[in-house]
C-alpha cells in the first residue's frame, strides 16, 4: 500500500471554492467532526448513501469509513465532473487519496434535463433554494435520465490499491452526503453541469419559451405547452414564483393605459330584470367603477389611500355630477337631505375625505392643540387688522357681522367656510395660515 502524502488543500469553506476553470470544479474544506446523529438529512442526500451501501460489497469496510468520517479524518473534497476527491487519514496517520467516479450525463440528456426544469416554475424555485425537486427526479427518471446514484453508480478508486469501497472512499462517500444536504448542485456537478452553467441554461430556455409563448398569442392561438405552469395551467405559489425571479426572462413593459375609460355593457335587455334589481343603477356603478380603474392605471390615484367608508363614497359618487334621481337616491341611502348632500358634494370637492370631515364631524383639540391654533389665529395678522373671531365650538371661530368662519381640522389646516340660507357652507379650499384662508374666501366676495 502507498500513502499519499498531505496536499489536497485546503478548500474554502461552506459554499465551496470554484478552480480555475469557472464552476467546473469545487473544493470544499475539510468538515467538523459527527458528533453523533445520521450523515445524511435529506431525501437526497440518504439516496446518495443508499447507492453507497447497496454498492459495497464489504460491510465492515463501511462501518470503517463511516468512523474515518465521523473523527474528520477526510481532507477537503474536490468535486468535478465524473470524479468526487479527498485525502483520507487511517488512525495511524497514513494518507491515501480516494475518488469515487459517477457517469456524467451526455449533452443531450442535459437537453432534456432542462426542458424538465423549465416545464415547472416550482422546479427552477427549489433548485434555487438549493432544494432537490423530488418531481424533477421522477420525471427525469421516466424520460431516462438518472440524476441520483443507483446500485454500482459509484465507481471506487483509491490509493491503498483496494478493489472495492475501502474506508477511505466510503468515508469520502459519507462526507459528500453531507455536502449534498446543503447543495444539490453539487450533486448536478458531478453529473456534468455547474450552477453557473446550469442556471445560464434555464434562463436562456424560459426565455424562448417566453419567446415562443407571446409568438403563440399573438397569432391568435390561446394553448400553450403542456405542465408549463403559466396561463392555463395550474400556477405556482406566491413563494414559487418570487424565488423562481432569477432566472424567469423579464417581465414585458406594462401597456400604455387608454385615453378614457372604457364604455360599460348595456343592460337594457328585452328580457325584464329580477326583483329588486335596478339596471340603471348597476350601469351607473359600472361606468364608475371603469373610472376608478382608469385612475389607477394613470396613477392618479393609489392603491395606497385609505379605503372609503360606504358613507364617504356616496358622497364621491355624488360629486361626479349624476342624474337627479341618481342623487336623490345617494342622499336618502346616506341619511342626508338633498341640501346636505349638495354641502357635502362641496366639502368633497375641495378637500376629499379631510374636507367632508370638518364639515359633518366636530373634534375638540386637547390643550395644548388648542392654545397653538389661538396663537397662530393672534400671529396671523397685525394687531390694527385683526378680525374679530370669536369661538363658536371646539375648533371653530366666527366673524361676527360677515357671516364668516374658520373651521380648524385636524391636520392642522384652516377651512373657510360661509353662512348661506342659514347653513355654513364651504366656501375655499384649506389653507395652512388662518389669514390665507379668511382672505381667499373676503377677496372673493368683494370681487
Amino acid at each position: 500500500m502507498s500513502g499519499y502524502g498531505d496536499g489536497a488543500g485546503d478548500g474554502s469553506g461552506d459554499g465551496g471554492e470554484y478552480g480555475a476553470d469557472g464552476d467546473e470544479t469545487r473544493t470544499f474544506a475539510a468538515l467538523p467532526r459527527v458528533q453523533g446523529g445520521a450523515f445524511a438529512r435529506t431525501w437526497w442526500g440518504r439516496a446518495w448513501l443508499k447507492a453507497l451501501e447497496d454498492t459495497a460489497l464489504d460491510g465492515r469496510q463501511l462501518k470503517a469509513g463511516r468512523r474515518h468520517a465521523r473523527a474528520g479524518a477526510v481532507g477537503a473534497v474536490s468535486v468535478r465532473p465524473g470524479r468526487i476527491t479527498a485525502v483520507v487519514r487511517d488512525p495511524d496517520g497514513a494518507a491515501y487519496r480516494g475518488d469515487v467516479l459517477l457517469q456524467e450525463l451526455s449533452e443531450a440528456q442535459w437537453d432534456r434535463l432542462v426542458d424538465l426544469a423549465v416545464a415547472s416554475a416550482g422546479h427552477i424555485a427549489a433548485l434555487l433554494d438549493h432544494e432537490m425537486p423530488p418531481h424533477l427526479v421522477e420525471d427525469a427518471a421516466a424520460a431516462g435520465l438518472e440524476l441520483l446514484p443507483g446500485i454500482g453508480d459509484l465507481e471506487p478508486e483509491c490509493g491503498c490499491d483496494a478493489w472495492d469501497h475501502c474506508p477511505h472512499t466510503a468515508a469520502l462517500c459519507y462526507e459528500v452526503a453531507r455536502l449534498l444536504d446543503e447543495d444539490p448542485f453539487v450533486l448536478l456537478l458531478m453529473r456534468g453541469r455547474g450552477e453557473r452553467a446550469l442556471i445560464e441554461a434555464l434562463q436562456e430556455r424560459s426565455a424562448a419559451l417566453a419567446t415562443a409563448e407571446s409568438d403563440e398569442a399573438r397569432g391568435g392561438r390561446s394553448g400553450v405547452a403542456s405542465g408549463s405552469g403559466v396561463a392555463g395551467g395550474p400556477g405556482v405559489s406566491a413563494a414559487e414564483a418570487f424565488a423562481a425571479g432569477g432566472i424567469l426572462p423579464p417581465l414585458p413593459a406594462p401597456p400604455v393605459p387608454a385615453g378614457a375609460p372604457g364604455e360599460p355593457p348595456s343592460l337594457d335587455t328585452e328580457t325584464g330584470p329580477e326583483p329588486g334589481l335596478d339596471p340603471a343603477a348597476l350601469e351607473f356603478l359600472a361606468a364608475d367603477a371603469a373610472a376608478r380603474a382608469h385612475r389607477l392605471l394613470s396613477g392618479a390615484v393609489s392603491l395606497a389611500d385609505p379605503p372609503l367608508t360606504p358613507d364617504q363614497d356616496a358622497v364621491r359618487l355624488a360629486a361626479g355630477s349624476p342624474a337627479p334621481w341618481i342623487a336623490a337616491r345617494l342622499a336618502t341611502g346616506s341619511g342626508r337631505t338633498r341640501t346636505g348632500l349638495d354641502l357635502a358634494v362641496r366639502a368633497w370637492r375641495l378637500g376629499g375625505p379631510a374636507g367632508l370631515a370638518v364639515l359633518e364631524e366636530e373634534w375638540a383639540p386637547d390643550p395644548e392643540a388648542l392654545r397653538r391654533a389661538g396663537s397662530r389665529l393672534l400671529e396671523a395678522w397685525d394687531p390694527a387688522d385683526r378680525p374679530e373671531l370669536h369661538p363658536s365650538g371646539p375648533a371653530r371661530w366666527t366673524l361676527l357681522g360677515a357671516g364668516l368662519q374658520l373651521r380648524l381640522g385636524e391636520d392642522g389646516r384652516w377651512w373657510p367656510y360661509r353662512e348661506e340660507s342659514g347653513h355654513w357652507a364651504p366656501a375655499g379650499p384649506a389653507e395652512h395660515d388662518p389669514a390665507a384662508a379668511l382672505a381667499g374666501v373676503t377677496e372673493g366676495a368683494e370681487s
